[in-house]
């Protein structure tokens, strides 16, 4: 019964942000917020910023800049509020099936992949092209089989729901 109530909240277009995401996911932000809340203190401020990008080799971060990242917020980030940022960016993502449309225009025989070779090209010739180093990252996280074809409806899975799919 909960699981059901749980759900019609979220079509409901529930307020709780928490409805929005799986429990795992949740978690996930919980440990993500735990790394950049430096100081521990259940708010994520400019220090807390510029001391997480400092540990990631980032170490000139202007104070401007921080300042931009922490006014994308309404107010100070707590959990609630960052776990809001995050929903607020998704809910800009197209659903899985849109994303496995859009490939399948790239595929008439309905293979369900796309030859490496001709997905390559289009990335880093058409529209937001794709640096020499994004097409090493997409390769290394979706790596073609033996036959140079790419799964697309796995890369879909990923981009909508975080994580691959168990075979």
């Amino acid at each position: 019964m909960y699981a059901k109530r749980r759900q019609q909240q979220g079509e409901g277009g529930s307020s709780n942000v928490f409805s929005m995401f799986e429990q795992s996911q949740i978690q996930e932000y919980k440990e993500a917020f735990t790394i950049i809340d430096q100081n521990r203190d259940g708010i994520i401020s400019k220090d807390d910023l510029r001391d997480v990008l400092a540990t990631m080799g980032q170490l000139n971060v202007k104070n401007e800049e921080l300042e931009a990242m922490v006014k994308e917020a309404s107010g100070p980030i707590n959990f609630t509020v960052f776990l809001t940022m995050f929903g607020e960016k998704l809910k800009g993502a197209d659903p899985e099936d849109v994303i496995v449309s859009a490939f399948k225009v790239l595929d008439p025989e309905g293979t369900g992949s796309i030859k490496k070779e001709f997905l390559e090209e289009l990335l880093t010739t058409q529209c937001d092209r794709f640096t020499a180093e994004e097409m090493k990252n997409l390769w290394a996280a979706f790596p073609p089989d033996v036959a140079g074809n790419v799964d697309y409806k796995n890369i879909c899975y990923v981009i909508t729901h975080g994580e691959e799919k168990e075979e």
